[in-house]
């Protein structure tokens, strides 16, 4: 059955510039302060934090991670990747917990297609949001299906925006000729489609422009939305994510642990960039990637490890789980 999870139960989301750690939390979910207790649900972010610059999941996190599972932790993938894309990971990983993709807007299960929740962006939002992207020239994505594998639809791509370029061709080539047909669909207009609630919607482009488009979002949209900017520093790359106002990856943790009877103080979460915070401050124990940004690791009570191409994630995992 797909539910729409209630508010009360997600988590805030606080922006990059103001970390703040107060909570509000449904009573499924109680915040314990001190004790230590084991960990049994580890939640991994997958770009930056699990996968390595080429993708792929080395060895040593992929032991790790069996030994975990041996240890009966269960593991979830939580990740800002639509499920398609982050799918075939779920499955090489045999996750023992509904995926939650989209940066929390949609939980699924990898193996059977079941939808457990969607929090699509409502309409009337997407609109404004569409609008406004549009007047500063940004490439803009709409993320369908939710009842299936998912779509990717666009009506443009600008000359300069190379990532997006590399991003489209990525998704029909990670999937197959058939399938890569299937999951990515070029429209000639983007408002002429956008007649019902998507999954969400993501603009992308340069660090500097995205950033000013980001500023005019939140002023405009205000709580009508949620946003999320991924920002890649090196690549002078930074993808906007706007969502439901109550998703976020935080909340999809909390719903994933409450439906397992897993208390916050079980929760392990690793992650490397703005849009894992809230992820990280719900967790009993939250984890930084090395290679995340340097606001993020100076937030004080979150963990660090190594980055993604030196294994941080097992180095995570043998500290506080194994050990």
């Amino acid at each position: 059955m797909i539910s729409v999870l209630h508010p009360s139960s997600f988590i805030p989301h606080p922006s990059p510039s103001s970390f703040s750690a107060a909570f509000a939390f449904s009573d499924a979910l109680i915040y314990f302060d001190s004790s230590a207790m084991a960990i049994r649900l580890l939640a991994l972010d997958l770009d930056g934090t699990l996968l390595n610059a080429r993708g792929q999941i080395t060895e040593r996190n992929l032991d790790a991670i069996q030994r975990a599972r041996e240890a009966q932790v269960r593991i979830a993938v939580v990740t800002g990747r639509r499920f398609r894309d982050c799918r075939p990971v779920a499955l090489e990983l045999g996750v023992d917990v509904p995926v939650i993709s989209h940066n929390g807007a949609l939980t699924k299960h990898a193996q059977t297609l079941e939808t457990v929740a969607v929090l699509p962006l409502p309409l009337a939002s997407a609109r404004q949001a569409m609008a406004i992207g549009k007047s500063f020239g940004a490439d803009a994505l709409i993320s369908d299906d939710h009842e299936g594998l998912g779509v990717l639809v666009y009506d443009h791509v600008s000359g300069e925006n190379a990532a997006f370029y590399q991003y489209l061709a990525w998704s029909r080539r990670v999937h197959g000729e058939e399938e890569g047909a299937k999951s990515v669909r070029e429209v000639p207009s983007l408002e002429d489609y956008l007649d019902h609630d998507p999954i969400h919607l993501s603009f992308s482009g340069g660090c500097a422009p995205m950033k000013q488009l980001e500023e005019t979002l939140r002023s405009k949209l205000r709580d009508s939305v949620k946003i999320f900017s991924t920002v890649y520093t090196e690549k002078d790359f930074t993808l906007l994510d706007i969502v439901n106002s109550s998703a976020s990856k935080g909340a999809g943790v909390a719903a994933a642990a409450a439906e397992v009877g897993i208390q916050q103080d079980e929760i392990m979460a690793i992650g490397d960039n703005y849009n894992d915070l809230e992820m990280l401050l719900f967790a009993g124990t939250g984890v930084v990637m090395a290679n995340a940004p340097l606001s993020l690791k100076e937030i004080q009570g979150l963990h660090p490890t190594a980055s993604n191409a030196d294994d941080g994630v097992a180095l995570a995992i043998e500290r506080f789980i194994l050990n």
